[in-house]
């Protein structure tokens, strides 16, 4: 292995860094959240969804009979974007045992440089912008 491919895997890592540790998405678990649909708008990229959440977030209560999770009906809001670039598309649904369509989980969202990269059963996007925040709306 040369020293250049050794230290390639490195820099990534070190570039990207996990939502967890956005002030915005504590105790939120997005690979187990179900985006219900995506909308965007010059200002904006919002994922709604129906949010896990842990119990580290303040309404967050016991799972519901027949549940896994706290679930919560919420946004997952990007607000003030200034870039949004779509690297790839899937306008596929899914349906849940209860009959609920859905776009399938946020499996990755990271902090990139000056924007943050999501990927899921959805697509792919790289948003430029504010810190992302969930807004609950139940």
């Amino acid at each position: 292995m040369t020293g250049e491919s050794e230290h390639t895997p490195i820099v990534w890592l070190e570039s990207m860094i996990d939502y967890n540790d956005i002030p915005g998405l504590a105790g939120v678990f997005l690979e187990d959240s179900y985006v219900l649909a995506i909308s965007e708008s010059s200002e904006q990229v919002v994922f709604h969804l129906d949010a896990v959440l842990t119990p580290e977030h303040s309404a967050y209560h016991s799972p519901r009979p027949g549940e896994h999770y706290c679930y919560a009906k919420g946004s997952l809001v990007f607000p003030d974007v200034t870039r949004v670039v779509w690297l790839k598309r899937n306008s596929s649904h899914y349906t849940d045992a209860s009959g609920e369509d859905d776009l399938g989980n946020i499996d990755i969202l990271t902090v990139d440089g000056d924007g943050f990269v999501a990927e899921g059963d959805w697509g792919a996007v790289r948003i430029s912008g504010a810190q992302p925040h969930l807004e609950l709306s139940e």
